[in-house]
């Protein structure tokens, strides 16, 4: 558009939410409640986009470095008239304004879009009808009518009986012009109970000039619904991951369970993909055609492949999975592992920061750390790569078709050749030759005569 203003109102302490923490840095699908609405207004495509911010203004602007916001702060929290008062010089005085709160995290940009279209060059206020409107302020209208037009808005607390019985109420949210903001901000008076200035008597100020107030709603109430306290936002959380829920299922994405899965990220999936109870996909996740995820997985910025399977309680962490893998159960893969075509990574398996190539396994309890693994390996269980001499890490290089037996113990770093086998319970510390067999043994002795050590009576 680039022919908008937009106003964020961040400046509230938060003290239902009973923590240090300023309110509009508590995650929402682990991002702040801010850069949810930071990154709708971004979408909108203003020409500039003022946020106002107050307590806890170190933490705030620390959270959030972009170059693309301008910052108003509000040193005393004297309302929401005030708050868009101390934005004005940060915005053009010449486009239509839109204001936001830091703290409404789930609205709709096309919900926007819609109010914008309808306000034109007069002030358009975003409104929801709700079977509970305790704490909003009401919209009254001419003649007390559903259709009548918009007089003015009264808060909660400075309502009269017949008031508080409207039903539609004012979300906060709304657009005005600029200049006309100029005129109304320095006007306001605080003689209600809040002793506040606030921007809802714009209101009256438009009416009395002669402007029209147009009004629209969203398509959910959700959407205006704002964080105060802990449970709220619990609230909201269980929304917005049904509706991410949703959008897989309408994407063509199977769940066991809609209503037990989490996403904190970007999460794309291909076609036929299944996905078991309380999986939780962190950051950026993409998931191949025909894939299986297990229950109870956590899988953050990770590629995985084509018809590959991941069992219950797998753990994986900017990694890449290769088509047709199987991974787990128990299994984690840390960052840096890269798992080509049909690799079997079994349970209790770490993995970090090592390529391992088509058709290899290790099926069972193994760590495979700091390594290059080529094909048709074969890790036996209990395998370690020792690739840490207590100050640096070291690299270990398993050629293909290599067959480590069990118990063994690769002391980085050491190159394995192509064909060889290791011999179950080597401690290899040099390089294993292509195509033999290679081990190390401590003779087994037996002792004659020896007895085994007996309990002590309890004194």
């Amino acid at each position: 558009m680039n022919n908008l203003n937009i106003v964020i109102l961040a400046a509230g302490q938060g003290k239902r939410m009973r923590s240090d923490l300023p309110k509009v840095l508590h995650t929402l699908a682990d991002r702040p409640l801010l850069g949810h609405v930071i990154a709708t207004a971004r979408s909108l495509k203003p020409k500039h986009i003022c946020v106002v911010y107050g307590h806890g203004g170190d933490q705030v602007r620390a959270a959030f470095p972009d170059a693309d916001l301008a910052w108003a702060e509000q040193k005393e929290q004297l309302g929401t008239g005030h708050a868009v008062l101390q934005a004005l010089p940060h915005i053009d005085a010449q486009l239509p304004t839109l204001v936001l709160y830091g703290d409404v995290p789930l609205t709709r940009a096309t919900t926007l879009q819609w109010l914008i279209h309808l306000a034109g060059p007069n002030l358009a206020l975003l409104t929801a009808n709700l079977a509970n409107p305790t704490g909003y302020g009401r919209i009254v209208r001419e003649g007390g009518w559903v259709d009548g037009k918009v007089q003015r808005i009264v808060e909660q607390k400075d309502a009269s009986p017949g008031e508080l019985t409207i039903t539609e109420v004012n979300s906060g949210i709304l657009l005005a012009p600029a200049g006309a903001l100029q005129r109304w901000l320095p006007t306001l008076g605080n003689s209600n109970a809040q002793g506040e200035y606030y921007l809802t008597d714009i209101v009256a100020l438009a009416v009395a000039e002669g402007m029209t107030i147009a009004t629209s709603q969203p398509l959910d109430t959700w959407e205006i619904d704002g964080v105060n306290s802990k449970a709220q936002l619990a609230a909201l959380e269980r929304i917005h991951q049904r509706n991410l829920a949703d959008q897989l299922l309408d994407a063509g994405v199977t769940l066991a369970d809609p209503a037990r899965l989490d996403i904190r990220g970007n999460l794309r999936c291909g076609r036929d993909v299944f996905i078991d109870v309380n999986v939780v996909f962190e950051g950026d996740v993409e998931i191949g055609d025909g894939t299986s995820i297990g229950a109870n997985c956590v899988i953050r910025n990770t590629k995985i492949g084509a018809r590959a399977k991941l069992h219950p309680f797998t753990l994986a962490e900017e990694a890449v999975i290769g088509d047709e893998s199987l991974i787990g159960p128990y299994a984690r893969l840390r960052p840096g592992a890269k798992l080509g075509k049909d690799v079997h990574i079994g349970n209790f398996v770490e993995v970090k920061n090592a390529q391992i190539a088509d058709h290899s396994k290790a099926n069972h309890h193994a760590y495979l750390g700091d390594a290059t693994i080529g094909s048709n390996v074969n890790v036996g269980a209990g395998t370690i790569i020792c690739n840490y001499d207590g100050a640096n890490k070291h690299h270990t290089i398993i050629e293909d078709d290599v067959f480590i037996g069990s118990d063994t113990q690769l002391v980085a770093p050491v190159t394995v050749r192509k064909g060889a086998t290791i011999a179950a319970g080597t401690t290899l510390t040099k390089e294993a030759p292509e195509g033999q067999l290679t081990l190390s043994r401590a003779k087994q002795t037996s002792i004659s005569g020896w007895t085994r050590p007996t309990k002590q009576p309890k004194k």
